[in-house]
């Protein structure tokens, strides 16, 4: 099995990468909303966090993609905040209400190693985009100590192209979502007026960096990734999510063996209750559909079904 990318870096290496990731908070401009808060001096920006790591829970997920899942689970860390503010927000609790509490480098460190030891097969670090200098300086104390799992970037999609580069060489999986293939839906539903742009910026970086997912057979007849790019795809009513755009930017743009998961469990929550457009859960047949557009765009690698239809 392939060992983790970061497993190559020297100390020097982390320290550098730590240095430039903070320097990018101190006026932040560390994802897509750019929004120049100190966040070194009391400020907490769009995301609601400041400088040191705040983590809602952990421990091992097997409600994961399936390469993710293998045997033993994903081990999962869910980070507190987001970068967006999506109206049907699922985990609304933890990334709009601020459920989660402080914890120091060391301690994060100690539950990447704890998910290692618990089996897990990799760390995944969900929603990590605006606390990424704590989740790196962190990894830098947790693998002299012998952490050695691939890590998985499990975001929103909504990056800064220069915070990318510096986890070049660190992540291993990419699992971005791409929420919806046009800008007005993103600043409709999550706020922002360029999602789409920075998406697609965002996803060409990170398969420079990683490439298509690979999977390897673990000894006892799992199937694990260990490194590439896996998008996820939410079909929202109304093809709102703007599926047909989102695969064709795959396909084309991308590569046709890009791993995608379509992902079927759209369901009103947060703000999305009364509204006229996303206040229902999405249909069979506009489920069916957006994997039709996907197919007949080229795309051909599916997460497996585990879904309701």
């Amino acid at each position: 099995m392939r060992n983790a990318a970061y497993l190559s870096l020297t100390s020097e290496d982390w320290n550098l990468r730590s240095r430039l990731l903070q320097e990018m908070i101190e006026s932040c401009v560390l994802c897509g909303r750019e929004c120049r808060v100190g966040r070194t001096t009391g400020g907490t920006g769009t995301c609601g966090i400041g400088p040191e790591p705040v983590i809602s829970s952990y421990g091992p997920h097997f409600g994961e993609e399936r390469p993710l899942v293998g045997r033993h689970g994903s081990g999962t860390i869910f980070f507190t905040g987001c970068n967006l503010h999506c109206a049907f927000c699922q985990n609304y609790d933890i990334s709009q209400l601020g459920r989660g509490h402080s914890v120091h480098l060391r301690v994060l460190a100690q539950v990447m190693l704890l998910l290692q030891d618990q089996g897990c097969h990799n760390i995944n670090l969900v929603t990590p985009t605006h606390q990424l200098p704590g989740i790196v300086a962190a990894l830098a104390l947790a693998v002299p100590l012998g952490l050695g799992l691939p890590i998985v970037y499990n975001c929103g999609g909504y990056e800064s192209v220069d915070a990318l580069r510096l986890l070049d060489g660190i992540v291993d999986i990419y699992m971005p979502d791409m929420k919806y293939g046009n800008n007005a839906s993103g600043l409709k539903l999550s706020g922002v007026p360029d999602y789409w742009d920075r998406n697609r910026a965002a996803v060409v970086e990170m398969h420079r960096q990683v490439g298509d997912l690979e999977i390897v057979r673990t000894p006892d007849g799992y199937e694990v990734a260990t490194r590439g790019l896996l998008v996820r795809h939410l079909v929202l009513p109304a093809r709102l999510a703007g599926t047909e755009e989102v695969s064709r930017f795959l396909a084309e743009e991308i590569s046709t063996s890009t791993y995608l998961n379509i992902m079927d469990q759209y369901r009103p929550c947060f703000r999305a209750h009364g509204s006229a457009e996303i206040g229902r859960p999405i249909t069979t047949s506009e489920y069916l559909e957006a994997v039709d557009v996907a197919r007949a765009a080229g795309l051909w690698r599916f997460d497996g079904e585990r879904g309701r239809f």
